[in-house]
């Protein structure tokens, strides 16, 4: 019996150490370093969440990693935002090493968006009043289409999502069910939300006790503090230094510029329809250029533009200028150069996030149809904006003063002077005049009138080079021509 009992001995002290080990790894589930951190590191999320945000976390989640013994907290009041930067937070944030404590205290709302990165962090705290909660992905316009592709977008977000529950001890049930409308949740055969409704919580709801009398636990918020420093104190956690990461001044522009991508991109390209829509060259053609170099700068601030697109949008605007300056009419150099500025433009606003490290022709389908969407109401607006404007900006007090023109419009020929005809300047152009075009009209471009190379639009149809035509309208700068009827005649 003693033989037995001693051969026995051994594989019952493997089965102990085995067992053991099991349980460590399920607890290191749950359970994380209960070092003392001595330095607290604080990154607001405030307003919308978009790409713009992105360069102010990495820039604290740098900090973290190269302080030793550091904890992050997520100072959150935010009703939500785009889900592609959603996630790569998420990611961010679970790949911090396994030491650092993570903490999200919730100011105000952790709405969707917000709720979601509050997951990926171990410790969840609310202030009084505060909500969390209503996760469900929406688009532009409400839902977001139905069918394989919701569902295709709702799965992949719910498995991150519960994956992040599961590593920092939430509930990922309680989690999907602020995604999925059609979930019910219940706690204790408690009902807590019913299908049909999507679950938001405040904060004396989300720090609520449930579970057996034995073993109990917060729903999901570890307490209402009024501060984080009263939240720090609640945690454990004492005699640290705290460093708030405040965003730059050009950080803060930039989130700003990528909130207003839309306008500064319409804004933009209307400025290059008007300055082709009117001769000479003027204000329109540079507040366009400038609104899309401030577009291109705050993508490039937000970390969001690479190299690559910015060299293309630069030399899609040389050859805008050399087509304007030095080839005379609009042909392939004009074209050219809007063509390199839409791809550098489309590629700003559809290329992977820059923590994904995935190749530029690997972009989302979701983010291809987000860039089309916008060039298209972009171009939309240019439309309709531009055509109104090209119209009537001409015959505008001023704008004269505002365009560079090649045309003199000097004295006529005064004989109380004492002037030779050869001293005086040619006259003004007027209606009825005739005269035959140097460059093509597409539909702006150069006409010899009365002797002066002066800026024209064409009337109706492109003309080109050397057509004879006749001035329909002259109003200051704004000089409109058509084909001469002679010409036409014998065409």
């Amino acid at each position: 019996m003693k033989k037995i009992s001693s051969c026995l001995l051994p594989v019952l002290l493997v089965a102990q150490l085995a067992n053991a080990e099991v349980t460590t790894n399920e607890q290191s589930v749950v359970e994380h370093s209960t070092a003392i951190p001595t330095s607290v590191i604080v990154i607001p999320i405030e307003r919308m969440i978009e790409r713009g945000l992105l360069h102010v976390i990495r820039r604290g989640l740098d900090q973290v990693r190269e302080t030793e013994n550091a904890a992050l907290v997520l100072e959150m009041d935010t009703p939500g935002g785009r889900v592609d930067v959603t996630e790569t937070i998420m990611r961010l944030l679970l790949d911090l090493p396994e030491h650092v404590q993570t903490f999200t205290y919730i100011k105000k709302d952790a709405l969707s968006a917000g709720a979601l990165i509050a997951v990926a962090t171990q410790n969840i705290y609310m202030a009084p009043g505060s909500r969390i909660g209503a996760s469900a992905i929406v688009g532009a316009g409400g839902d977001i289409e139905e069918g394989d592709m919701k569902e295709k977008h709702v799965s992949a977000l719910v498995a991150l999502v519960r994956s992040a529950a599961y590593t920092n001890g939430h509930d990922p049930d309680l989690f999907e069910s602020m995604i999925r409308r059609d979930m019910e949740y219940e706690i204790d055969g408690e009902m807590i939300v019913p299908a049909g409704q999507l679950l938001t919580l405040s904060d004396h709801e989300a720090k609520r006790m449930v579970g057996t009398n034995d073993v109990q636990r917060p729903l999901l918020s570890k307490g209402t503090v009024a501060n984080i420093e009263e939240m720090l104190t609640q945690a454990g956690i004492e005699n640290y230094t705290l460093h708030t990461i405040t965003p730059t001044r050009a950080e803060r522009l930039a989130r700003w510029i990528e909130m207003f991508a839309f306008l500064f991109l319409a804004g933009g390209l209307i400025g290059i329809y008007v300055e082709f829509r009117t001769p000479g060259f003027g204000i329109p053609g540079i507040t366009g250029i400038i609104l899309l170099g401030i577009f291109f700068w705050g993508h490039r601030i937000a970390g969001l533009s690479g190299d690559w697109q910015l060299m293309i949008f630069g030399l899609g605007v040389l050859l805008l200028l050399v087509e304007i300056f030095i080839i005379p009419g609009f042909g392939i150099t004009g074209i050219s150069g809007i063509l390199l500025m839409l791809i550098a433009i489309f590629f700003t606003m559809a290329s992977p996030l820059p923590e994904t490290d995935a190749p530029w022709f690997e972009i989302p389908t979701i983010d291809v149809q987000r860039a089309l969407l916008q060039l298209a109401l972009s171009f939309v607006f240019t439309l309709g904006i531009g055509t109104i404007l090209s119209r009537y900006l001409p015959k505008a007090i001023g704008f004269r003063n505002l365009v560079l023109e090649t045309a003199i419009t000097g004295r006529t020929y005064d004989p109380q002077k004492n002037e030779t005809p050869s001293e005086a300047s040619p006259p003004p152009i007027q209606s009825g005049d005739t005269g035959v075009t140097v460059t093509s009209l597409h539909p702006s471009g150069y006409a010899r009138i009365n002797g002066q190379r002066i800026g024209v639009v064409a009337q109706g149809s492109f003309l080109d080079i050397n057509i004879p035509i006749r001035v329909v309208s002259a109003q200051g700068n704004h000089i409109v021509v058509t084909q001469s009827p002679q010409q036409k005649d014998q065409a």
